[in-house]
């Protein structure tokens, strides 16, 4: 299981990036930093997340795997397991390689694609 730190990258809104607006997450990777379903599948009650904002948690939930999306499945980030449709879902999360430095897209609940920068990846 590894700890893993997104923080906002260069943008409109943030043109330095923003360390304080972001998500941690916990996930099994597996030898080549992608995220390892028949692990998530064991241990998915372990793979929490947290949304920050202005360094403070806003929001918690749980890294989830949904049919559907690029390659037949989508990651998402899901607060409210009653509710449909609030999943903040990863770009081809599934493909990316989860090291620092590298650049990862969310599409949040609005819809909007938001891109975030790997800055720290810790085994637990």
């Amino acid at each position: 299981m590894h700890k893993i730190r997104l923080e906002a990258a260069r943008s409109k809104e943030h043109p330095a990036g923003d360390p304080s607006t972001g998500y941690e997450f916990f996930a099994p990777l597996d030898s080549a930093m992608h995220i390892d379903p028949a692990a998530w599948r064991e241990q998915r009650e372990r793979c929490f997340v947290h949304r920050i904002d202005n360094h403070q948690t806003v929001e918690r939930g749980l890294l989830v795997h949904r049919a559907g999306g690029a390659g037949g499945a989508t990651w998402a980030f899901d607060y409210d397991y009653e509710k449909q449709g609030d999943e903040e879902a990863g770009y081809r999360f599934g493909a990316h390689t989860f090291t620092i430095g590298e650049y990862v897209s969310i599409r949040d609940e609005d819809g909007e694609l938001q891109t975030y920068r790997v800055s720290s990846v810790s085994k637990v």
